[in-house]
């Protein structure tokens, strides 16, 4: 099994999406056997994001939950160094501007895409519903409800379960105002998975796959996975009764409470991510 690092791109506020937030996954990745470290950066050098790639870490699921300016160059620096000695990442963003850091890490940076001021929102904009976000904000529901997955013709193995009749993964947690990954233009990056608006029906990416990207000297670097919103791993997309920060203030949503079974199956894709992120070995998918 892995050691991952857990980790947030802001300090610790308990009023904010701090790694507090995020104890339930923590919890599912210990419950798969992992040994993870979760915690906050720290004001200044974090001594251990700037020096990931030399701490005994197989991997680092980073959740970019800042406005901007959640990575110094020597955390991108070490990051880069990880990946190119096959440490796995996984990076979750949001909305508009939410975890634009993530610009700072190269292919894994530009499968991000953040907001453009050169783009007219009224043609972009998704979610109708918080006008005071802008583009992009795709609207995939309420949080603490479900939105069904989109697959591909060939669905990735990091989708497959045994516990529905399909054989994949059919729900993710939704949220009203989901960030954009993309795979084009993007050498060795694909689409693993879609979602369709609630509110327009335009159809976009929920994740997005690196495998196959070769390092400075030609070395197989690590995997990675790109989601659209860090709001599929909070504990309040998860459980509402956790509660949220105050300044969320879309109401929420009851069926993953009446309907738990289905996000039981989603906890599935966790462990599936994190055996495919193991950078030592291709380990057997979890269903």
């Amino acid at each position: 099994m892995s050691k991952i690092l857990l980790q947030t791109t802001i300090e610790a506020n308990p009023d904010d999406w701090d790694v507090s937030r995020f104890s339930m996954l923590a919890d599912e990745l210990r419950a798969a056997g992992h040994d993870v470290v979760a915690r906050n950066r720290v004001a200044g050098h974090d001594p251990v994001l700037s020096r990931v790639d030399e701490l005994g870490f197989d991997q680092l699921w980073l959740m970019a939950v800042d406005v901007g300016d959640g990575l110094t160059a020597a955390d991108a620096a070490a990051i880069a160094r990880f990946r190119c000695a096959g440490g796995g990442v996984l990076t979750a963003r949001d909305h508009q501007d939410l975890g634009c850091c993530l610009n700072l890490l190269g292919s894994l940076g530009a499968v991000n895409e953040f907001h453009d001021v050169t783009v007219d929102p009224a043609t972009m904009c998704d979610d109708l519903d918080t006008p005071t976000i802008s583009w992009p904000n795709y609207h995939s529901g309420a949080n603490g409800d479900y939105q069904p997955v989109l697959a591909p013709d060939r669905v990735h193995d990091l989708l497959r379960t045994d516990r529905t009749a399909s054989g994949r993964i059919e729900w993710f947690p939704a949220h009203p105002h989901e960030g954009l990954v993309s795979a084009d233009d993007v050498p060795d990056a694909g689409v693993l998975a879609q979602g369709r608006s609630a509110t327009t029906g335009r159809v976009f990416n929920l994740a997005v796959l690196l495998d196959g990207e070769r390092g400075p000297a030609g070395q197989p670097m690590g995997r990675a996975v790109a989601e659209s919103t860090f709001h599929h791993f909070a504990d309040y997309n998860w459980d509402i009764d956790c509660g949220a920060p105050s300044f969320v203030t879309e109401p929420p949503g009851s069926q993953i409470k009446d309907d738990p079974a289905r996000l039981e199956v989603f906890k599935g894709y966790v462990r599936n991510v994190a055996a495919w992120l193991h950078p030592a070995a291709r380990l057997p998918i979890a269903v």
